[in-house]
């Protein structure tokens, strides 16, 4: 009756405290988001329980794609080193899912073997029976890329006949279970083959609800020519937005991702810039990984919390009035549909008689309910789980099994989303601050973080780094005949006098301000002739595309001024 009271005792509790995130998560599934998933047998709908592993794993990379796209490649690319069990070759050779993890001795481990194994987070992969356990590994070796992720290898998506040979295991079914667990999904599309098969097709829609983790690469590009290259872009664009469905564009890189020559370099610069930029997305995995975990516990409480309240909604107009300390507040979060789902379909069966016939009509009814619950809560009809699925899966139910509504267990997963997440929040942000260093290390990350190979190495504003001649040198006297037409006093010219003819350029003030700063390298407010040359310089280094640098490079200091530079 007085719901008030109850949540104003829980806020006089004191808070939880959490020595790490990890740990915080872990609590808060255990103590407050498990209790409703047994209690509305979420499991056996949804998602399996998680495990401790889950919350202490590293990073995870989920690689899928058709055959022969360089899933396998692409991993030894990262790596620069084989891998247990790896094969390479144009038809379809990776016939197993393949967990490349850190160990101090290589070896592989078989997927019956894995399941049991507390430390890995796979032990509820042995749902899905033997047909699976037999295509699945674990190759782990002393690699230094495996010190901070993770990397799952799949089998290739079929297409046209060999899509008709079963697999013997659901394989959507078993990618949709490492796409709610892994940080990053890489889909994978070969240059020359962009058909989408119906596995492939029915891949991505399985992938659907974790589109924040997925990345798209267009690899091979280098065998084709840049204005093939730009049709094979858009075509894969557009296929993806047939099948993807939001009005999002998926961050596609293009690039070749082997160790081999580049067949057409004419795309070297992009696919430099395209790798370094997909390498600097994976490298900020570890830094990222908690937040992905306290990101993904949230949005597991909201489908617990989602699915039972479609059962509530179901309660209330197919049974009358819903008691107050059921109903959620207006300020709630998104309905706990499946726990309402559940015990409204438990308060719909009759004690005794005609159970099997008032089952059939609730699951044939189940659109209906799912829009009442929707008007009457006004939820999102994205929150509901997949009709058809869900049909299915109550089919196989005991309903007389199923709870009544438990309003302590909602209260509990209500107050973790509304008071205990704010504070992991906050310890993520500490963590975060503690280890400002960590990231993805060896490997080809490597490979062009230094030296002259590093992108963008003598280009733009690191050009002439390497010279002994300062580079603005070269078209200093073209500058000089500017600079002597705006009357130097003393050899300077003031602000004003040096704005009238760098607005010339047309960039934006902001940008010339930039420049303005790093040109004026004693902080006088004038330029002299090096100074104004040097800005002209930028100016240039701007128009031609490149980004300004943070500070002015030893290099492109006036040689005047070097020593006194501030």
């Amino acid at each position: 009756m007085f719901s008030w009271a109850s949540k104003d005792g829980r806020r006089k509790k004191d808070p939880e405290l959490f020595q790490t995130v990890s740990d915080g998560l872990r609590r808060l599934y255990r103590n407050k988001l498990l209790p409703l998933e047994d209690a509305y047998r979420f499991h056996d709908f949804h998602s399996p329980a998680l495990e401790d592993a889950d919350f202490d794993n590293k990073p995870m990379v989920l690689l899928v794609g058709q055959y022969s796209t360089g899933k396998t490649t692409f991993i030894r690319h990262l790596m620069e080193q084989d891998f247990p069990g790896m094969r390479i070759g144009p038809e379809p050779t990776t016939d197993s899912f393949i967990a490349v993890m850190y160990g101090e001795q290589e070896g592989v481990v078989p997927g019956n073997a894995l399941v049991v194994d507390p430390k890995k987070p796979f032990r509820k992969l042995n749902a899905f029976g033997n047909a699976f356990l037999n295509r699945f590994m674990c190759a782990q070796m002393p690699n230094p890329v495996l010190e901070s992720i993770s990397i799952i290898d799949t089998p290739g998506i079929l297409s046209g006949e060999k899509q008709r040979i079963s697999r013997g295991y659901d394989f959507a079914a078993v990618l949709e279970w490492f796409a709610e667990r892994v940080d990053r999904i890489i889909l994978l599309f070969d240059a020359h083959k962009l058909d989408i098969s119906d596995e492939f097709s029915e891949v991505i829609r399985a992938l659907k609800n974790h589109e924040d983790k997925m990345r798209v690469v267009l690899n091979k590009a280098d065998q084709i020519e840049t204005q093939q290259l730009m049709r094979v872009y858009g075509a894969l664009m557009w296929s993806l937005g047939k099948i993807v469905n939001t009005p999002e564009v998926v961050r596609v890189y293009i690039g070749s991702f082997w160790a081999q020559p580049l067949l057409v370099p004419d795309n070297r610069k992009l696919f430099e810039a395209e790798e370094q930029d997909l390498f600097r997305d994976i490298q900020g995995l570890p830094r990222n990984a908690a937040l992905r975990k306290l990101n993904d516990l949230i949005k597991r409480a909201r489908l617990a919390k989602v699915t039972a309240r479609r059962r509530a909604a179901r309660l209330r107009p197919l049974a009358g009035v819903v008691p107050a300390c059921l109903t959620p507040p207006l300020s709630l979060s998104p309905p706990q549909v499946h726990a309402y789902i559940i015990s409204s379909l438990k308060k719909e069966m009759p004690n005794v008689f005609g159970k099997d016939n008032k089952k059939k009509d609730l699951i044939a009814n189940l659109g209906e309910i799912y829009l009442k619950i929707e008007k009457e809560h006004q939820i999102s009809p994205g929150d509901f789980p997949n009709l058809k699925k869900m049909q299915e899966l109550l089919a196989t139910q005991d309903f007389s099994k199923f709870q009544s509504l438990k309003p302590k267990l909602m209260e509990a997963v209500e107050d973790m989303l509304a008071n205990d997440i704010a504070r992991l929040m906050t310890l993520v942000r500490q963590e975060e601050a503690a280890m400002p260093s960590q990231a993805v290390k060896g490997g080809a990350f490597e490979g062009t973080m230094n030296g002259p190979f590093g992108h963008g190495y003598g280009e733009g504003a690191g050009e002439g780094i390497d010279e002994i001649e300062w580079v603005v040198g070269r078209d200093k006297p073209n500058y000089d005949e500017i600079f002597y037409t705006l009357s130097p006093v003393n050899g300077k010219v003031s602000g004003a006098s040096a704005k009238r003819e760098m607005v010339k350029s047309k960039l934006p003030n902001t940008v010339l301000g930039k420049i303005w700063k790093l040109a004026d390298v004693d902080k006088d407010g004038f330029l002299d002739d090096e100074e104004f040359a040097l800005a002209n310089h930028l100016i240039k280094v701007k128009l031609e595309g490149h980004e300004l640098p943070a500070d002015l490079p030893p290099h492109l200091v006036p040689p005047s001024k070097r020593g006194t530079a501030q």
